[in-house]
Parts: C-alpha cells; sequence; structure tokens
C-alpha cells in the first residue's frame, strides 16, 4: 500500500475549487433569495427617498439573518448569499497558511498571518460598533 504525501499541486487545485464553487455557490443561493424575495414583494413600492441609518452590532445582524433564513425571507438568503461571497477568499487564505506550514516556507506562513490577523482586526472593530 503506497501513501503518497499531499503536495503543492493537490493544495493549488483544492484552492482553485474553493474559489470556483465557492463563488458559484454564493451567487447561487443569492439568486434564490433574490426569486424568492421577488416572488413575495413583488407588488411591494420602494422608496428611495427615504434612508434609515442601520448601526447594529455585526452579530445581532447575524442573528436576525439566520432567524430570517429559517423563515425563508428572501432577504435574508440574499444576504447568506453575499456573506459566503466574503468569506470565500477568507477560506482560500486559511488554506494558503495550511500550505506554507506544510512546506515550511515561514516567511509565506508569517506574512498569511499578518494577513488574518488584519483580517480578524477588522471583523472584531465590526463587532464592537
Amino acid at each position: 500500500m503506497s501513501h503518497e504525501k499531499f503536495n503543492d499541486q493537490d493544495f493549488q487545485s483544492i484552492i482553485g475549487n474553493l474559489l470556483r464553487y465557492g463563488v458559484w455557490i454564493a451567487l447561487s443561493v443569492a439568486l434564490i433569495g433574490g426569486l424568492i424575495f421577488l416572488l413575495g414583494n413583488h407588488q411591494e413600492m420602494v422608496h428611495y427617498d427615504t434612508f434609515t441609518e442601520n448601526n447594529r452590532n455585526i452579530l445581532v445582524v447575524l442573528r436576525d439573518v439566520f432567524e430570517g433564513i429559517k423563515d425563508g425571507q428572501g432577504e435574508s438568503i440574499i444576504f447568506l448569499g453575499i456573506l459566503l461571497l466574503f468569506l470565500t477568499p477568507v477560506l482560500r487564505i486559511l488554506l494558503s497558511l495550511i500550505s506554507f506550514l506544510l512546506e515550511k516556507d515561514y516567511l509565506y506562513v508569517w506574512i498569511t498571518l499578518i494577513v488574518v490577523i488584519i483580517i480578524g482586526l477588522s471583523i472584531s472593530f465590526g463587532f464592537s460598533h
């Protein structure tokens, strides 16, 4: 029984597939949400003359989105699609970090860790609002 090592080419293939399928899945989810929204609200008038600023905490927004998904609300499903679209490159960065660790390419491990820290700080500042 031969055990082949997981190599860089395998990781590149996984990362490529993640980006490709992640975008398609995100767009499909947003499209389904858009169709649900249009079917349920096709006669509703949109008033573009009023705009309310929404400064809710991101955790509250995410909770409301997942509650809306359970209720089958189209706008919540659209938001999930957008969230998946944002998460796709973040997952790519995390997979790259694993790849660099396995290759023992420590310069790129540090660079990728800095990027992960910057993303983490950006998200945490969103939580504090």
